[in-house]
């Protein structure tokens, strides 16, 4: 049995404890509540720097993590941890293989925020496809002309092509669906297989993704895509297509995108996650007139933030309980 465990399977009072290594949210409210039910003691940190990392959390079984990386120095300089729970679905600060291997259980939350990000990819859609900002600011220099606005093209004429069939996706297909003429996918994971996608999606090939598709949404994680969107990919694509990312950076290489915009080889993109974030001062992508970019907010709303601080909680409380985990990805 387990030293740190007693007959009933919960942690003994000495290990009940967590400890966050980064956040940059207002408060931790909803964790502290949680925390507080579970006679759970919290410890909020601000690390990034390995050595920090190691110094602070040797006494700690449980993490929760938002930005700091966690590299095989810091799982060898950390004997003692058991779980990295992170704040939100994207787990590429995380090595992951390394996780494993010192037997460490990586959980994220796949669930929090599928609503938000699914309709911001489609408010990006909107806004790049109906020129909304372009004319905002015409208005505002007393410039009263919708033919600024040409070629605007009518959806219910369009294909629109969904990279990434997870639970985002499907959202995002099932929001779409009643616009356009056509819906295809395909999944860099599972490929053209249905599984539990919507009827009236078709699954196609990558290649017949990206030549058929009048705007292609990207919604697969980072380990299965990165730098999926290169050069080769963006010029297989139509001349008049447009590319929505709300998933990870370096998903799109983006000085290939950069080069696309500027040649017109695609007609426009929208993002809102970044190689490097913050988008950095001198990326090309800032010099182009068809890019939109948001600051990575496509999880947010009040209710999502609330629900993904109470997750990430549940779940801390749930290892130290000796109960079952809900998000693992990795043990």
């Amino acid at each position: 049995m387990n030293p740190s465990l007693n007959q009933t399977g919960l942690r003994n009072q000495a290990a009940r404890k967590v400890a966050i290594t980064d956040c940059d949210h207002a408060n931790i409210n909803e964790e502290i509540a949680v925390f507080e039910q579970e006679n759970i003691q919290c410890d909020l940190y601000q690390l990034l720097q390995t050595r920090e990392l190691v110094e602070n959390l040797q006494d700690y079984e449980v993490l929760i993590n938002q930005y700091a990386r966690f590299t095989p120095e810091v799982f060898a300089g950390l004997p003692n941890l058991k779980v990295i729970i992170r704040y939100g679905v994207g787990l590429n600060n995380i090595d992951i293989p390394v996780a494993t291997a010192h037997n460490v259980r990586v959980c994220n939350v796949p669930d929090y925020g599928i609503q938000e990000v699914a309709s911001h990819a489609l408010t990006l859609m909107l806004a790049l496809e109906r020129k909304i900002v372009p004319l905002t600011q015409s208005v505002r220099d007393l410039v009263w002309d919708y033919s600024l606005s040409m070629p605007v093209r009518r959806f219910s004429n369009l294909t629109i092509g969904i990279v990434g069939t997870g639970r985002i996706g499907k959202a995002f297909a099932r929001m779409v669906q009643p616009l356009f003429k056509r819906v295809i996918a395909w999944d860099p994971k599972y490929h053209s297989a249905r599984g539990d996608v919507p009827e009236f999606v078709e699954m196609v090939t990558f290649d017949t993704l990206l030549a058929e598709s009048d705007i292609i949404s990207i919604h697969s994680n980072y380990e299965t895509s990165a730098g999926l969107f290169n050069k080769a990919a963006l010029e297989a694509m139509k001349k008049d297509a447009t590319l929505i990312n709300v998933s990870r950076g370096g998903i799109i290489i983006e000085s290939d995108l950069a080069e696309a915009l500027r040649k017109h080889i695609i007609a426009a993109a929208a993002v809102d996650v970044a190689e490097i974030e913050p988008l950095p001062k001198n990326s090309l992508l800032r010099e182009c007139p068809n890019f939109l970019c948001t600051p990575h907010m496509a999880w947010y709303s009040e209710q999502a933030s609330s629900d993904l601080k109470t997750k990430v909680a549940e779940e801390a409380a749930r290892f130290l309980n000796g109960q079952p985990l809900r998000d693992c990805v990795n043990i």
